[in-house]
């Protein structure tokens, strides 16, 4: 299996997680002898508003507030990490990135800098009424105050919407719109079969 890139893209709460890492199983299945490389920003973000920087502190401030980070720092945490870690040779599988449109007109360009001709956007689409209730489900230390979930999934419909639109309307991407709001399973294996595993 040539190299895959992955991007899963959603509302907050939408299980974007949950089927990255049914999707690694199978990557590991299909394809054994390869590795995986992951870019999941969020995760990566919390890490860094631990340190004690100037930017990191300002970044700690906009993230209590509830606030979207800017552009640049989303771009630079997974592009210092493209830079230093990727080899080229591994499936891609991006979670929650990008979330703006000009973080994924940045993402397409370093994707065909990396010459990265399988990019295949996987959204997992749940009504805001729906995320609401699992992230209040999830109980994520992240999700529990109320105004700053409301952000968040303003957020979506303000800057990640566009980003979608953009992807779905990309020639060169394969596009993928799938229901969220069914079983774990239900989802996986619709995503296997629109990519025609």
């Amino acid at each position: 299996m040539s190299p895959q890139t992955f991007i899963f893209i959603g509302r907050s709460g939408c299980g974007k997680g949950t089927q990255v890492k049914l999707l690694d199983s199978l990557i590991k299945e299909k394809d054994p002898n390869s590795e995986i490389f992951y870019l999941e920003t969020g995760m990566r973000f919390r890490e860094f508003i631990k340190n004690d920087t100037y930017s990191s502190n300002i970044a700690k401030s906009i993230y209590e507030s509830g606030e979207r980070q800017p552009d640049f720092l989303a771009i630079w945490m997974w592009a210092h990490l493209l830079i230093e870690s990727f080899k080229g040779t591994e499936h891609l599988v991006a979670d929650g990135t990008p979330r703006s449109l000009s973080e994924a007109i940045a993402f397409i360009t370093a994707m065909k800098f990396y010459n990265r001709q399988h990019i295949n956007v996987v959204y997992i689409n749940v009504s805001r009424e729906w995320a609401m209730d699992r992230l209040k489900e999830r109980g994520r230390f992240d999700d529990t105050d109320q105004t700053k979930v409301e952000k968040r999934l303003n957020w979506f419909d303000k800057d990640v919407a566009p980003a979608i639109e953009f992807f779905k309307n990309n020639p060169d991407i394969n596009f993928y719109d799938v229901d969220g709001e069914r079983p774990i399973q239900e989802i996986h294996l619709d995503i296997v079969s629109k990519l025609g595993w």
